[in-house]
């Protein structure tokens, strides 16, 4: 058995934003991210204008995510699924505890 090596992981916070985009897209019901103007805040938060924000805080993920749902969902379920599936993706894949997952519903979208 081989001996452990010193150093350490980083994460980037894009790799955060990926994993939070792809397991809020799987969830049944979520059209697509909204974009969000940019303004002030996108000069200090990364992914603000495409719909997703993530800071993290001594080890802890802490999510905003834009979206836009299909018609005829029930949206607090839809949110509720969200919350837990990016949760588990960002604790599972990269060992981070999530302290928060924040929805916003921008819109509908009919166009389907």
């Amino acid at each position: 058995m081989t001996e452990p090596v010193d150093g350490k992981t980083t994460v980037s916070p894009e790799v955060l934003t990926t994993i939070a985009r792809l397991s809020a897209l799987e969830v049944q019901g979520v059209s697509r991210f909204a974009e969000v103007a940019g303004g002030v805040n996108r000069l200090f938060k990364r992914g603000v204008g495409d719909g997703v924000r993530i800071e993290a805080k001594d080890n802890i993920a802490l999510v905003d995510l834009h979206l836009i749902l299909k018609q005829d969902v029930n949206i607090r379920e839809v949110s509720r699924n969200v919350q837990q599936n990016v949760t588990r993706a960002i604790n599972e894949i990269v060992g981070m505890d999530v302290g928060e997952v924040n929805i916003h519903i921008e819109d509908i979208d009919y166009s389907e």
